[in-house]
């Protein structure tokens, strides 16, 4: 079969028919892309005890090389999607792989932890091109019709990479240098570059957007502000001074930035960096804010499987990772054809009843014990997968329909920002209860005053305890006590997706959208024609 290659440049007034016929090639494209990004972050997660010893890093430099990425990330993701409205989005998409893959390699050979911390920025900015544009592009070469199935496609693809991190991250450190887990980032760029460059087309806004220094100062600062004092707040605890510091200042300075959009907006030839009047449509505004229920969900399971498969039954961090299939498994099973639930039933229902999937494989994990075996694990995983995945893909898809390609990369920036502080807020609250049951449940009467610190530290510092002490009572004390705390975290994260279902039911828009209803009633709409329109 020939491969045509599409035209480097595809204005948002027409699409040829070459892209039409290759969108779905592009869609792979995007979708390698996107993997790049979650193998990074989930092979980091398995290569920290190595990275300290390589390294000398301290535990405050663990948590940077987190932190920075994800400080950095946010920070640029409404910028981003300026400067791909603005200047052309496979430019930047390009870029974005390039840089990242530059920067995998030179992680590999970092001399300090300070230069890894660095290079975590860089790949932080990078992560932030490439998935602002592959949003945006979804946006541009799909209508309204083909993105659910199209959103339902790129998320599979992009949870795939969170069950692969952990086994092929922990093949590597068993059985090859460390920085490979690292330059196996490369060879995967190139290749979604390769991708890129061949189906992709080219794309700008018909109008370029002004630059608007104030909104890009203001939502960088704002955002980055909030996400370094949520992750504080998931480290120390929510009375910790410097998070709620952060986290108050990031609100404060946020709310400047919304004042300052809606002024700019107001004034006759202003060009604002966010179009407000995205925020009138329900659809928009509804969808973008349930993707972070879902999210918020689907991290429970990701957040309680590993520390369960790690601690509870001693497995290593291979062995964890393939615990996470099913619930991939789930979430391929449900994104997928969730354009078609969604076209027989609508969007407010679709979005409802995988959200109430979700919770129920959620309520399911709350009744493990220590004892629970993997037939447990993996149904209620895969259940949760199953609906997170229904629900996620739709409620995108509500929000993107909303999206005219003329200003996709800053609509899906928007959407981006929400959806990364999401996971990060579902790890300091969901961590926070999960400690707090913890500490108060775990048995530390008559121990020494060092080691009762060391088991309500962690429930890894309670098994060490167990160990040197060789007691099995506080073995069962510290498993029994860190899995209740397990349950508790679990139960409230499904209580907070049924609150995603109430939200859904009241106020998602159930038919059309409305850009699509008033093209439709002025005998305008071309969307089924012509998916850059």
């Amino acid at each position: 079969m020939t491969v045509n290659r599409i035209p480097d440049v595809v204005p948002n007034a027409g699409v040829t028919a070459a892209t039409l016929r290759r969108r779905w090639w592009a869609l792979g494209a995007l979708s390698l892309a996107m993997l790049v990004l979650t193998l990074d972050v989930t092979v980091l997660t398995v290569a920290l005890p190595t990275l300290a010893g390589a390294l000398d890093a301290s535990e405050s430099d663990m948590q940077w090389f987190f932190t920075a990425y994800l400080v950095a990330l946010v920070a640029a993701v409404l910028p981003i999607g300026l400067v791909g409205d603005r200047f052309g989005r496979k430019p930047l998409l390009v870029a974005g792989l390039i840089a990242f893959g530059a920067g995998s390699a030179a992680l590999a050979y970092a001399p300090s932890a300070a230069a890894f911390i660095g290079l975590r920025v860089g790949l932080g900015l990078a992560a932030a091109a490439i998935i602002v544009m592959t949003i945006s592009f979804i946006t541009v070469l799909f209508d309204e019709a083909e993105r659910p199935r199209a959103i339902g496609i790129w998320g599979a693809a992009n949870f795939l990479g969170l069950p692969l991190g952990p086994i092929l991250g922990g093949w590597i450190l068993s059985n090859a240098w460390w920085g490979w887990i690292f330059l196996i980032n490369v060879p995967i760029a190139l290749v979604a570059l390769a991708a890129v460059l061949s189906f992709m087309p080219g794309s700008r806004a018909d109008r370029a957007p002004g630059l608007d220094i104030g909104g890009v100062l203001l939502s960088a600062g704002g955002l980055a502000a909030l996400m370094y004092g949520i992750i504080e707040a998931g480290d120390n605890g929510w009375g910790d001074p410097t998070a709620i510091g952060f986290m108050a200042g990031g609100l404060v300075v946020l709310v400047l930035f919304a004042l300052w959009e809606a002024w700019l907006t107001a004034r006759s030839g202003a060009s604002a960096l966010v179009d407000l009047s995205l925020f009138r449509s329900p659809s928009f505004t509804w969808g973008t804010l349930l993707t972070a229920f879902g999210l918020f969900g689907l991290y429970g399971v990701l957040f309680v499987l590993p520390q369960y498969t790690q601690a509870i039954m001693g497995l290593d961090p291979q062995g964890s990772g393939l615990r996470l299939l099913p619930a991939i498994g789930g979430l391929v099973v449900g994104a997928v054809p969730a354009h078609r639930v969604a076209a027989r039933i609508g969007a407010k229902l679709s979005v409802a009843a995988g959200f109430a999937v979700l919770a129920a494989g959620l309520a399911l994990g709350a009744t493990m014990t220590a004892s629970s075996g993997d037939g447990l694990m993996a149904a209620w995983s895969f259940v949760a997968g199953l609906g997170g995945g229904l629900g996620f893909a739709t409620a995108a898809s509500a929000a993107l329909v909303e999206l005219s390609a003329e200003r996709s990369g800053v609509g899906s920036a928007v959407l981006q920002a929400i959806n990364k502080l999401a996971p990060a807020l579902g790890a300091a609250i969901l961590g926070s209860v999960l400690n707090a049951t913890y500490q108060a449940q775990v048995h530390v009467a008559g121990l020494p005053a060092q080691a009762v610190d060391t088991t309500q530290s962690s429930v890894f510092g309670g098994l060490s305890v167990a160990q040197r002490l060789g007691s099995a009572t506080h073995l069962a004390s510290v498993q029994t006590a860190f899995v209740a705390g397990l349950d508790d975290a679990l139960r409230v994260g499904a209580l907070v997706v049924l609150i995603g279902v109430v939200v859904a039911l009241a106020l998602l828009p159930a038919g059309e959208s409305e850009r699509r209803r008033i093209a439709r009633a002025s005998g305008t709409d071309t969307a089924s024609a012509n998916p850059l329109a």
